[in-house]
């Protein structure tokens, strides 16, 4: 196929990766999974051309039937995958060690979390030691503006990560931007984490901090969702401490810089004083 000088970016049709593409993102938006004549109506093809398409996800591991055979659903391999992508790979297991001194310290459960499109996916998760709690399952999504650790994460990133994170979930939501949502960011920038009520569970405080990468920019969110215990000598002020050396140390770990880095290299360089020219005898 000749290429196309006018065009900025070269395109070469190929159908049958489109088709599985389309298939794999339509079942990513339907936990519940789908049947046959489902996917082929809404991806406006014939049940013959989806069904050869939904066997061979099947055979590599991607989608698998349900008990009933009747619906299909999607595995856990694409996210095994997203885990073995190596800066994904290095943040856990940078952060690993980290989460569990946290949850020994604070005697409850935490979580990390990045953004992906318009959700927050859990990365990793580590429990807490005692025997009741409140955690979140490795794998889970939940929508970017009703997570802490997704808030954390806006506010901390460049203007343009940012606006484009946001733009993804209006264009996956079919909603409009929160009308206090850039003054809230503001206040977790100047805070430098986030604490709020959980949007989805009663009675648990979300506080989370930004992992930073070499440019300051967030990458992922650490966050304890916090349950106050009855006998509990641990609270929030506690928690944030604690979070905050935990998210620093990640932080170094992947490459940012250390406080006492920031600072000499926020602070003016001095002028070298070059000696005076001998005057002439």
């Amino acid at each position: 196929m000749a290429k196309d000088k006018s065009a900025g970016k070269r395109y070469y049709p190929t159908p049958a990766l489109e088709k599985g593409l389309d298939i794999l993102e339509l079942f990513a938006s339907t936990p519940a999974g789908l049947t046959v004549s489902e996917v082929a109506r809404r991806l406006n093809r014939t049940v013959s051309e989806i069904f050869r398409m939904l066997l061979c996800l099947e055979q590599r591991g991607y989608l698998a039937q349900s008990a009933n055979k009747e619906r299909y659903q999607l595995t856990l391999r694409l996210f095994r995958l997203g885990q073995e992508h190596p800066p994904t790979k290095r943040l856990i297991t940078e952060a690993l060690p980290t989460m569990h001194w946290v949850a020994h310290e604070l005697r409850q459960s935490c979580h990390l979390g990045v953004l992906d499109g318009g959700h927050v996916v859990i990365l990793a998760q580590v429990d807490s030691p005692e025997s009741t709690g409140f955690f979140v399952k490795v794998g889970s999504k939940v929508d970017l503006m009703h997570a802490a650790t997704g808030h954390v994460i806006l506010a901390h990133q460049d203007e343009d990560s940012c606006q484009r994170a946001i733009e993804e979930w209006e264009l996956e939501t079919k909603k409009k931007k929160p009308a206090d949502l850039d003054e809230h960011l503001a206040k977790i920038r100047v805070r430098g984490y986030e604490r709020r009520a959980s949007y989805e569970v009663t009675g648990v405080v979300n506080i989370s901090f930004p992992i930073l990468n070499a440019q300051g920019n967030a990458v992922a969110g650490l966050t304890v969702p916090y349950v106050k215990r009855i006998e509990d000598n641990i609270g929030i002020p506690e928690i944030i401490v604690t979070l905050r050396k935990a998210s620093r140390q990640i932080s170094e770990a992947i490459g940012a810089l250390s406080p006492v880095e920031e600072e000499e290299q926020k602070a003016p360089k001095r002028a070298t004083k070059r000696p005076p020219k001998a005057l002439p005898e």
